[in-house]
C-alpha cells in the first residue's frame, strides 16, 4: 500500500504571467516540481505524470526529480486541459492502492512537507473532503470574502472551509468516486469555481453579496445551476479545506496567496535547486 497516488499533469506552454521564470516553462517546471517533491515530505507515493504533448527533456526532469517516488509517465499528445483533468480522473479511480488521492497541476509551488501536512490533516479530521494547499486571494478580495467559513487551528497552521478552489486538491479515492460525475462536468465545459460551488454550497447560494454582487458572480451562479442542480438538491454537501498561511501557492503573478513573500521563496529555492545541480 502507498500513502498518496498523484496525477500530476504538465504541458510544455506558458499560460498568463507566471511571477517567476515567466518565459521558460522548463525552469518554471523544475522549480514547481522540485517543490512538490520537497512537499512530499515522509509519504511513499506513487506519481502518474501525465505529459501532456511534452518534449523528451519533460521525461528526464520527472525521473531525475522524482526518483525515489514509483512512477509512471503517460504522454498524450496534446489532448489539452479538459481531457487530462479526466484523465487524472481516470488514473486515480482505477488505482486501488491509496487511500487518498492528489490531483496535481504544473504551475504550483509548494513548501517543505506540505502534501504530508495535507494528508495528515485529512486522516486527523472526519469532516475533511477535500483539501486544496493554495489559499486563493478571491476569499479577501472579491465578494467572496462575504461568504461565511468555519476555522480550525490544527498542526503549524489554521484550517479554513472554502467554497471553490482551483484544479490542485487532495480527496480520497471513496468521495472522489461519489464526486467524480460533478468534477467530470469540468471536461464538458463548466468552469472550476461552479464546479466546486455545486459540491461545496446549498443554502449558501442564496447569499446575494456573494452571488449578485456583479455580472461575474452572477454567471457563475448561472452556471453552478446549469450543471450542478441535481447535486445541489439531491446529495450532501462536501467540506472544502484550505490552510492560512498557504502551503502552495499557484505561480500565475496576479493570483498568489496573501501573507507570504513569494519571490524570496522562488529565489531561495532555486538557489537550493541550482547548488545540488551544478
Amino acid at each position: 500500500m502507498i500513502d498518496l497516488a498523484v496525477a500530476y499533469r504538465i504541458y510544455p506552454g506558458v499560460s498568463k504571467i507566471p511571477a517567476y521564470f515567466s518565459n521558460d516553462k522548463f525552469k518554471m517546471s523544475e522549480m514547481c516540481l522540485a517543490s512538490f517533491q520537497r512537499a512530499l515530505g515522509k509519504l511513499h507515493v506513487k506519481v502518474y505524470a501525465i505529459l501532456d504533448g511534452c518534449p523528451d527533456e519533460y521525461v528526464g526532469l520527472f525521473r531525475r526529480i522524482l526518483a525515489g517516488c514509483e512512477l509512471e509517465i503517460l504522454r498524450p499528445d496534446k489532448i489539452g486541459n479538459l481531457p487530462t483533468f479526466s484523465l487524472q480522473i481516470d488514473l486515480l479511480l482505477k488505482q486501488t492502492e491509496a487511500q487518498h488521492v492528489y490531483f496535481a497541476e504544473d504551475d504550483y509551488f509548494y513548501f517543505p512537507n506540505a502534501l504530508e501536512k495535507m494528508v495528515e490533516f485529512m486522516r486527523a479530521n472526519r469532516d475533511v473532503d477535500f483539501v486544496t494547499p493554495y489559499d486563493h486571494p478571491d476569499s479577501y478580495y472579491t465578494p467572496s470574502r462575504h461568504e461565511r467559513h468555519s476555522v480550525r487551528p490544527w498542526g503549524d497552521r489554521y484550517w479554513r472551509t472554502a467554497s471553490s478552489t482551483c484544479l490542485t486538491f487532495l480527496t480520497s479515492r471513496e468521495v472522489l468516486q461519489r464526486t467524480a460525475p460533478t468534477l467530470r462536468t469540468y471536461s464538458k465545459g463548466n468552469g472550476d469555481c461552479p464546479m466546486w460551488l455545486a459540491l461545496t454550497q446549498k443554502f449558501e447560494l442564496a447569499n446575494t453579496k456573494v452571488h449578485f454582487a456583479d455580472v461575474f458572480h452572477l454567471k457563475v451562479w448561472i452556471r453552478t445551476w446549469q450543471y450542478g442542480i441535481g447535486r445541489i438538491l439531491f446529495s450532501r454537501r462536501y467540506n472544502l479545506w484550505t490552510p492560512i498561511p498557504a502551503l502552495a501557492t499557484h505561480m500565475e503573478s496576479t493570483c498568489l496567496s496573501p501573507l507570504i513573500d513569494w519571490q524570496e521563496e522562488f529565489v531561495r529555492s532555486q538557489q537550493t535547486l541550482d547548488s545540488t545541480s551544478g
